[in-house]
């Protein structure tokens, strides 16, 4: 048994989870007014029913009223013309039908009791519904408002972790610019100091030892022109220095 409330306990707990999960409240709130237009139109009906049970009794009054005049008539004739049996036939019928009127005017006074009854509920039950209408639709405004909010901030939410991957994937690519561009300027360095070979280049690595030795002479060539211009330069300065001073 101990097993058996337990595993009841929790099928009502999921069913009840399920249920707080999925239910609308707006529906909630539509089939509640559903039903108290519905409690509202029975009242209705109740009223309608009670108003033609009443016209139906005070028809069958008004025609036991009619006969009793009728039966009167007929009991003043038969005595005029001596038949006391026929009148006293006819005032016995005069008696039934005031009993019964009796009966039928207790009866409607019964039914107007109901319908003032009813009318009162229907007026205080009309109150309600319009009341709990107007509850309902602010409620549902609400509701609905809370709900596009959330949205709202869900999408924002999302356009956020978003924008932050976004910027995460710029900071990578900067990253990896700035490393590239590293290894790049490493890479130019060491070509130039001849740790690696310019395989853009069209020059061989003896061709490459050449070019400097031939370099190299080209500069000691054009050194020793300079070194015998500027002795003359020097000397050419004496003499006009000499020139003077004589």
């Amino acid at each position: 048994m101990g097993l058996l409330n337990r595993l009841t306990t929790l099928i009502k707990a999921k069913i009840s989870t399920f249920l707080d999960r999925h239910e609308d409240p707006r529906e909630t709130l539509d089939y509640s007014y559903q039903k108290q237009l519905d409690l509202l139109q029975n009242v209705k009906r109740g009223i309608a029913d009670v108003v033609t049970a009443k016209k139906r009794l005070e028809l069958q009054k008004a025609k036991l009223e009619s006969n009793i005049e009728e039966l009167n008539k007929q009991a003043r004739e038969a005595v005029s013309l001596g038949r006391d049996d026929l009148a006293r036939l006819a005032l016995e019928r005069k008696k039934d039908s005031m009993t019964q009127i009796e009966s039928l005017t207790s009866q409607i006074a019964d039914l107007e009791n109901e319908q003032a009854k009813l009318v009162n509920t229907e007026r205080r039950l009309s109150a309600k519904v319009e009341a709990f209408r107007t509850k309902k639709e602010t409620i549902k405004a609400q509701y609905s408002a809370a709900e596009a909010q959330v949205k709202i901030t869900e999408s924002v939410t999302g356009i956020s972790e978003e924008m932050a991957d976004v910027g995460l994937s710029v900071q990578r690519a900067e990253e990896k610019t700035e490393t590239m561009k590293a290894r790049s300027q490493a890479l130019d360095e060491l070509i130039d100091a001849g740790t690696l070979q310019d395989m853009t280049s069209d020059e061989t690595k003896v061709e490459e030892e050449l070019s400097k030795i031939t370099s190299s002479h080209e500069v000691d060539d054009e050194l020793k022109i300079l070194k015998q211009q500027v002795p003359l330069k020097k000397k050419a300065k004496k003499e006009e220095t000499q020139e003077a001073q004589q």
